[in-house]
């Protein structure tokens, strides 16, 4: 009996290692849909037709809350169980590297985002003059699918992967990835909504593309929401991921850090972004009067860590001279006299790299070896769990 009862609690303690390093929005958006299906499995609810994403519904009473409402709700123990197993690791990779405010105004476009493309579709293929297709906009769907195939998107472009497996079988350019998903998902499971997942990928696409960025705020609303002091007691909780507002970590678009004008993206990035069908990889550019580096503003805190341009020190490289700098950094410190705003500034970045979910030692360490240099430091941490 012994031996069973080590393993038990081993297996117990690798899923409360598991559940605990979940940061707070992934956790709260997997406990809610939870709950959701549990109080209607209690109940007996079953009225998916008055909560369901019904395009019918949405266009001829303006029932927009079927938006939102389609989202969290499920139809089986299997919905909801496949469906959180999959959006744990995704949300948790998404919010250390974007925040968790940031990431939940994520998800709320995303849900938008995809039921508009759902409406859109669903009467472009039921009013299209060579072949009617009316079941579409009479289609009831539930469930949070549609938003994970756009985080899986846009967590895939993010990785720069060039290969992704496939439920461990076998291995597809990772381009096709979503795609590969969308077409098995119809073979292997019953009453999938391919029009939901259909939207969720051409979602992440967009976003990816940079198509959203009028609709993403600056750093400052990111900023004042954490600020709020109705929500001081979340803000403190472990889990929770400041945003990237206000510290060095990146940014997302917005109209006054878009150096390019909508015009331009339209016609150049947009474009050559659709003739290579994934986005492009670069994450700076070189303006030609000042010569600066700029960081990709669409995926925050990793601006370099998905390509290098220039002089800039690659994941690789920074990791092979990690211990080296990592000394002649303390022999710095040591030698120097360092500020208090220094050592408050350091200790404040470590804190946040911590918070991120990164192992306290580690995280000196790479932050010492990076001077400083949070966005190094989590470069380097990264390419170490790699």
């Amino acid at each position: 009996m012994r031996p069973n009862i080590i393993t038990e609690a081993g297996v117990s303690t690798r899923l409360n290692q598991w559940w605990g390093s979940t940061p707070f929005i992934t956790s709260g958006v997997t406990i809610i849909c939870a709950a959701i299906y549990l109080v209607c499995l209690l109940v007996g609810y079953d009225s998916y037709a008055e909560i369901c994403f019904l395009p019918s519904a949405v266009a001829s009473h303006f029932q927009v809350y079927r938006f939102y409402t389609s989202v969290l709700f499920h139809g089986s123990l299997l919905h909801v169980l496949f469906n959180m197993l999959t959006f744990v690791p995704l949300g948790t990779e998404l919010e250390r590297i974007m925040g968790s405010v940031r990431l939940l105004f994520l998800m709320f476009l995303l849900a938008t985002t995809n039921a508009i493309f759902h409406l859109i579709i669903a009467f472009l293929v039921d009013y299209n003059p060579l072949y009617h297709v009316s079941y579409l906009v009479d289609e009831c769907s539930i469930g949070f699918s549609g938003v994970i195939f756009s985080m899986i998107v846009i967590e895939t472009s993010l990785s720069g992967v060039q290969y992704r497996s496939v439920f461990g079988l076998f291995n597809v350019p990772a381009k096709w990835y979503a795609w590969i998903l969308l077409i098995l998902f119809q073979f292997l499971a019953s009453n999938v909504s391919l029009l939901g997942h259909l939207s969720g990928i051409l979602s992440g696409f967009a976003y990816t593309y940079g198509l959203f960025n009028y609709l993403l705020p600056g750093p400052s609303f990111y900023s004042s929401i954490e600020g709020l002091s109705m929500l001081s007691v979340c803000v403190r909780r472990p889990g929770f991921i400041l945003c990237t507002g206000g510290t060095t970590y990146g940014q997302l678009p917005t109209h006054s850090n878009m150096s390019t004008p909508p015009s331009a993206l339209i016609n150049a990035n947009f474009l050559r972004n659709i003739s290579s069908w994934m986005p492009s990889r670069r994450t700076s550019t070189v303006q030609t009067s000042t010569n600066q580096e700029q960081e990709d503003p669409r995926f925050p805190g990793r601006g370099r860590t998905l390509a290098s341009t220039g002089t800039e020190p690659t994941a690789r490289e920074a990791n092979a001279n990690l211990h080296a700098r990592h000394t002649a950094a303390n022999a710095v410190r040591a030698d120097a006299t360092v500020t208090a705003d220094q050592t408050d500034t350091f200790d404040e970045e470590l804190k946040k790299l911590v918070a991120m979910g990164f192992e306290r030692t580690q995280a000196e360490v790479a932050l010492a070896a990076a001077d400083g240099d949070p966005n190094v430091a989590i470069e380097i941490l990264m390419s170490q769990q790699d």
